[in-house]
């Protein structure tokens, strides 16, 4: 499952090339993370800026995965994670909380639908009336994740007299209705009903739950028993590690795709699903995705005989078909860099945070481990880690743009090695006590990476979701820039 909402949308080219590959490497079944990027006719306020996806491109990719016998599946988001939708004035009526409210993450902006609105449930019919049409696959997925703003709005006096997790299941419920109408079986992501569990032998037996977790420890085994007990099936769905990273985790990502496949077999889960999610801009480059893909191809297919894998070998002949051997390990090892700073923090990597949050108080990041040593220790790593990029020989038609692209994750992880140091050397810890000189080297320095960023970006995506992707790296850069 890849991610084309936040806010990466690859052109059709590269879609054809990754489930060329996908094919090769045995994965039968293929999702795109959709929330606003497909080009539904009545709501092109939503998608006009996104470079979205038009049912005759579905049309041609879904030929085109069945032709290598891969299942391309509808994914359209229907509960939780409908801010695009839901800022608009068209839509704004239908959000649980129109104007916002406080959350467990915070203040958030409109996010979910208000279950008890009828609106909300037509508007999802008539996404799926639309969507479902374009593929010949009689299955879909409908999110319905982290929808941490219901019974904060709109819907909290019901949800105080029925509880919560009813109100929820019941919306779901009238969502897999909508599923049934157009023949399909209907995936959804577990995260809610897990926090519900009495919940679980309420489901639907026709129905797939997608017991999702990122972490190498999330509990796959335990999670997965209370499926397994109320008879309903289910896909463990691990990730990528790549999001949140720059450059991926590399350890992490092994360690989570490998507890996924050995739990779900240990539990019946009937499927395995690997994301690769883009939060915060998609600033990773496709070939970090890469790794994740084919150990979990591997593991899900063959978990005794793949989990010790060598992964780089994999990668050097399966992947980039790298005649002097060298990429896969570069990227293996760049993966790891997350690690070198000593500050571990979950479904993210410190290096990103400090380019993603200029405004991050320097007494947070020690608290998380981080150090002026290791900082100083990770950027020695990167340069070292990156020594043989040169020397890579990837013969693929992109041979060029792969080094392209792994030079530019490790001039990003760089950089936010530099950002974190100049801070650490401040008085106070702030961007703006940073000396002027260092502060004008440092904007230098990012301009050049975003105009990489730019020319990388749409080499392999659509322009729709770049301006918004750029935006997050200009914040640090006007932080720089500042008086």
């Amino acid at each position: 499952m890849l991610d084309i909402s936040r806010d990466r949308v690859p052109t059709m080219e590269t879609l054809y090339q990754l489930i060329d590959l996908l094919a090769e490497w045995k994965i039968n079944q293929f999702q795109l993370y959709t929330e606003h990027t497909f080009a539904y006719r009545n709501h092109k306020t939503v998608w006009e800026k996104a470079s979205p996806i038009t049912g005759e491109q579905i049309m041609q990719l879904d030929a085109y995965c069945r032709e290598r016998f891969i299942d391309l599946i509808p994914n359209q988001n229907s509960f939780g994670h409908m801010g695009r939708w839901l800022k608009h004035k068209q839509h704004n009526h239908l959000a649980e909380a129109p104007k916002g409210c406080n959350t467990v993450w915070g203040w958030m902006e409109p996010f979910s639908l208000c279950p008890e609105d009828p609106g909300s449930i037509k508007l999802i019919s008539e996404l799926l009336d639309e969507l479902l049409p374009n593929f010949s696959a009689k299955m879909v997925n409908v999110g319905c994740d982290e929808t941490v703003d219901l019974g904060e709005g709109r819907s909290k006096e019901i949800c105080q007299q029925r509880g919560k997790g009813v109100v929820y299941l019941d919306f779901l419920l009238k969502i897999y209705e909508q599923a049934k109408k157009h023949g399909c079986t209907m995936q959804f992501w577990g995260d809610i009903i897990l926090h519900h569990p009495e919940l679980i032998s309420r489901l639907p037996k026709d129905i797939i739950v997608l017991e999702w977790g990122y972490e190498a420890n999330h509990p796959f085994a335990a999670d997965g028993q209370k499926f397994k007990a109320a008879g309903v099936p289910y896909y463990v769905c691990p990730g990528t590690s790549t999001w949140n990273s720059v450059a991926g985790r590399t350890d992490n990502a092994l360690a989570n795709l490998r507890n996924a496949a050995e739990n779900g077999l240990a539990n019946g889960a009937i499927g395995y699903l690997i994301t690769d999610w883009g939060d915060n801009g998609h600033w990773q480059q496709l070939p970090a995705s890469l790794l994740g893909y084919a150990y979990g191809a591997g593991v899900s297919w063959n978990v005794q005989g793949n989990r010790d894998m060598n992964v780089q070998a994999v990668l050097d002949t399966h992947a980039f078909e790298d005649r002097a051997k060298v990429t896969g390990k570069i990227l293996y090892d760049l993966g790891n860099a997350y690690k070198i700073t000593g500050a571990l923090i979950g479904n993210n990597s410190i290096l990103h945070r400090l380019l993603l949050r200029p405004d991050i108080p320097l007494e947070d990041l020690k608290k998380q481990g981080l150090t002026l040593e290791t900082l100083r220790k990770t950027q020695n790593y990167i340069k070292r880690a990156t020594t043989e990029l040169d020397r890579a020989a990837p013969s693929r038609f992109d041979g060029r743009l792969v080094r392209d692209e792994i030079r530019f994750m490790a001039a990003l992880l760089s950089h936010a090695c530099q950002l974190g140091i100049a801070r650490f050397e401040a008085p106070d810890g702030k961007i703006s006590s940073i000396p002027v000189d260092t502060r004008g080297k440092l904007a230098d320095d990012l301009k050049n990476l975003i105009a990489e960023h730019q020319r990388l970006w749409l080499i392999r995506s659509r322009p729709g979701g770049l301006p918004d992707s750029t935006a997050r790296l200009e914040i640090l850069l006007k932080n720089y820039q500042a008086d």
